[in-house]
């Protein structure tokens, strides 16, 4: 687990020097879902070969909050997917890394993402493709708590156990902030839990930042067969940049330079 720490730091570092030296990017939401990444890609819980991105066997990660999709490029380049010098050219006209995901250019992108809400109904057809091909994978789709305030979520989480798809795993970055506020500030997501239950899926939830807690939920999954599995993921938005912890402004917003050495500092980044 030590080794995940470090593994964990080593992205938190990587997606705040990317973000910045490209000259733009949303920072906080990046650094909320970092554990969840490593976890998943170093945990040995999802099964992926960097020298085979397309193997029809290989388990499915969409990140639906496409705009965070600097900490997956990060944790992408840390398993070989591409050559980590790309995070270099990030943002930049020739790059294969934009400010959101395009599955066409980065080896191990399932989904072109970022318009909020598609994500999820992108990957219950991934999942139903597996169950009509009776293959093996799990389809893992992370969605941000502000996004669940799109129709398009809630249609898709009605149909999900309709067809049975145990095979899916739904995880909620829910740092219960969105934009440009919190979410109860604008529209307040509870009863979350008694929702998705209504919907007949299997809940549960975790401290965002646990690696070990997650993986055992990751690994435990489908914890009820036939039906999907929502993680609750409790996070903190702006993750291990005090000033920006649970700060609305960050969203977007770039650091100035006195900004960027306190951060710096922080994070370790020499």
């Amino acid at each position: 687990m030590d080794n995940l720490k470090d593994i964990a730091h080593r992205v938190r570092q990587r997606t705040f020097d990317t973000i910045c030296n490209g000259g733009g990017g949303h920072i906080p939401a990046s650094l909320s879902i970092v554990e969840i990444l490593t976890a998943l890609y170093f945990g040995g819980c999802l099964r992926v070969d960097p020298n085979n991105p397309s193997d029809p066997n290989r388990d499915r990660f969409i990140l639906s909050k496409g705009h965070a999709c600097v900490s997956l490029y990060a944790v992408l380049a840390d398993r070989g997917f591409f050559d980590a010098n790309e995070l270099t050219r990030f943002g930049r006209r020739g790059s294969i890394l934009g400010g959101h995901p395009d599955m066409r250019k980065v080896p191990g992108i399932e989904a072109s993402t970022g318009a909020l809400g598609h994500g999820l109904p992108f990957g219950i057809g991934v999942a139903m493709a597996a169950k009509l091909n009776r293959a093996g994978y799990r389809v893992f789709v992370l969605i941000g708590d502000g996004e669940c305030q799109e129709g398009s979520i809630w249609e898709a989480a009605m149909s999900a156990p309709q067809f049975k798809l145990d095979n899916l795993v739904v995880i909620v970055d829910y740092n219960k902030m969105q934009a440009m506020d919190f979410l109860d500030n604008i529209i307040t997501l509870e009863p979350f839990i008694d929702k998705w239950k209504a919907f007949n899926w299997t809940v549960t939830e975790a401290d965002g930042h646990d690696m070990e807690k997650l993986i055992e939920i990751f690994n435990s999954t489908p914890i009820v067969k036939g039906k999907p599995t929502l993680i609750i993921a409790h996070t903190t938005k702006g993750k291990g940049i005090s000033y920006m912890e649970n700060v609305p402004i960050w969203h977007f917003r770039m650091p100035n330079d006195a900004e960027m050495t306190i951060a710096k500092a922080e994070l370790g980044i020499v």
